[in-house]
């Protein structure tokens, strides 16, 4: 049977491109390519983590207050290398947490808010180092 793979991109609206492409590169470090945005592999995710890092593809109840304070219907969630220096440089840039970071068996998140009040939830992996 053919099946999803992989996640291909992610795509969203914003009011200002300009401003959003360069407010992901500074404050989250994205790399931006022309005409393009930030490409993102696999195999850097995979090489650092033993067990790799997966995708999620999860629907939440329309209720959901997990998006909050947001008022998009989405979120994006970022693998991160270092969620301490991620959140610390947001700081600096004057962005602010949306809630307090947790701790889970998976992984530590964080949250921040883009330019166009997007809730980006930002992950960094728990497991052996490969």
């Amino acid at each position: 049977m053919a099946k999803v793979i992989g996640v291909g991109g992610i795509f969203f609206q914003c009011r200002d491109v300009a401003v959003t492409r360069e407010w992901y590169a500074r404050v989250l470090g994205l790399e931006m390519a022309d005409g393009v945005g930030a490409m993102l592999a696999y195999q850097p995710v995979v090489d650092q983590y033993a067990g790799g890092a997966l995708s999620i593809v999860s629907p939440f109840a329309s209720d959901t207050d997990y998006f909050a304070p947001s008022t998009e219907n989405h979120m994006v969630n970022f693998i991160v290398d270092d969620l301490t220096a991620i959140l610390a440089r947001a700081a600096g840039e004057g962005v602010a947490e949306a809630k307090p970071w947790e701790d889970h068996s998976y992984g530590s998140f964080g949250w921040v808010m883009d330019p166009d009040g997007r809730k980006v939830e930002l992950w960094e992996p728990k497991g052996e180092p490969a």
